[in-house]
């Protein structure tokens, strides 16, 4: 029987890892196969396991499924697929596909409102789950897709898709009424992608950044002012939003002592140094919510193509920040991990993994 395998984190200690083997799984009819062929690792996958139970992210690859027990979990990653066998109507042998992937293998999905673009997941444990995770784009039809960038796709796009949201909420929001926005965890890259979609739009850029970081971070361009986290009391004193992306109380601390009430808004937008920072601010942005209701102002193709515009816009200039670096195997993949986990990536570097 073909052999499949399995990377899988423990839920109380991300530090420590498995490689299981098991078989490539069988299909019934209504039933695709994916083979996992490339996919990148970020801090953003890191997320997604800090956040494993409370945002459920656990759930979209159960380990039972794979013969580990619940003390494992899958931390989802993007990346291509290709399908290696289908008993669906539409979804076709070769057919490559963009989406959310376990890290393994293989991954059998159930096809369901197929077309031209690609396909969602039906599968039952994913039903109540949100929906953007369980599409599978084709890059045939994707008005994103270049098949020279894929590995910029695979590093950035779910990243650029919540910076694109995010930048998209500030302004649809007519930037909370501010004169200033500061964004924390300023050299990551759903930071400054969405620094690069709001500059010289509005209200004066400030990143926030260690001090090593500094010198990356001014180099980009994109914010009008880049800080290390010791000088929050240099910023300007006027109305501001804080877009924090790192998830360190005392940055919150230090900026909420310093601005007082001229803290117009406190967004907590994800995190970086693995402390749940949602408690601590006064709102979460998650993207769903404003892709939702962008879908319904917009339509899905109107969606599709701004976010395309914004991508090809974003792409010309990214290639320029980032050394991309790729690994082998799944081997490679545990390295990449333990690597992003213990903070020792570059925010030059990102990590791709053809598997």
């Amino acid at each position: 029987m073909a052999e499949s395998w399995t990377f899988a984190v423990a839920r109380d200690d991300r530090a420590r890892t498995t490689l299981a083997d098991g078989p490539v799984p069988a299909l019934v009819d209504g039933e695709a196969l994916l083979r996992v062929d490339r996919v990148g690792l970020t801090a953003n996958n890191v997320t997604y396991a800090v956040l494993g139970e409370s945002m459920r992210y656990w759930e979209f690859f159960p380990p039972e499924r794979r013969g580990l027990d619940r003390q494992w979990g899958l931390p989802p990653l993007w990346g291509f697929a290709e399908v290696a066998a289908s008993a669906v109507a539409g979804v076709e042998p070769g057919q490559r596909v963009y989406g959310y992937l376990p890290p393994a293998g293989h991954l059998v999905v159930r096809p369901e409102r197929v077309d031209a673009s690609g396909f969602r997941d039906a599968s039952p444990h994913r039903a109540d789950l949100p929906s953007p995770y369980n599409a599978y784009r084709s890059t045939i039809g994707d008005p994103a897709y270049r098949p020279e960038q894929e590995d910029l796709l695979i590093l950035f796009r779910p990243l650029f898709f919540t910076s694109f949201m995010l930048a998209d909420q500030v302004v649809d929001n007519d930037w909370y009424g501010a004169r200033s926005l500061v964004l924390s965890s300023a050299s990551s890259k759903t930071a400054y992608a969405a620094a690069f979609e709001l500059h010289g739009r509005g209200p004066r850029l400030v990143g926030l950044t260690s001090p090593d970081n500094l010198g990356f971070t001014r180099s980009l361009g994109c914010y009008d002012e880049v800080l290390p986290y010791g000088d929050v009391a240099a910023l300007d004193a006027v109305p501001t939003v804080y877009l924090d992306l790192s998830g360190a109380p005392a940055h919150r601390a230090a900026l909420r002592a310093h601005l007082g009430d001229r803290l117009v808004r406190d967004i907590a937008v994800g995190l970086t140094r693995q402390t749940p920072n949602a408690d601590a601010a006064e709102e979460v942005f998650f993207a769903p919510v404003q892709m939702r209701k962008r879908g319904r102002d917009w339509g899905r193709d109107g969606l599709d193509h701004r976010f395309a515009d914004a991508w090809q816009r974003f792409s010309r200039v990214v290639s320029g920040w980032l050394d991309v670096r790729v690994g082998h195997g799944p081997e490679a993949l545990r390295d990449a991990w333990l690597d992003v986990l213990t903070g020792r990536t570059p925010p030059r570097v990102g990590h791709v993994i053809q598997l």
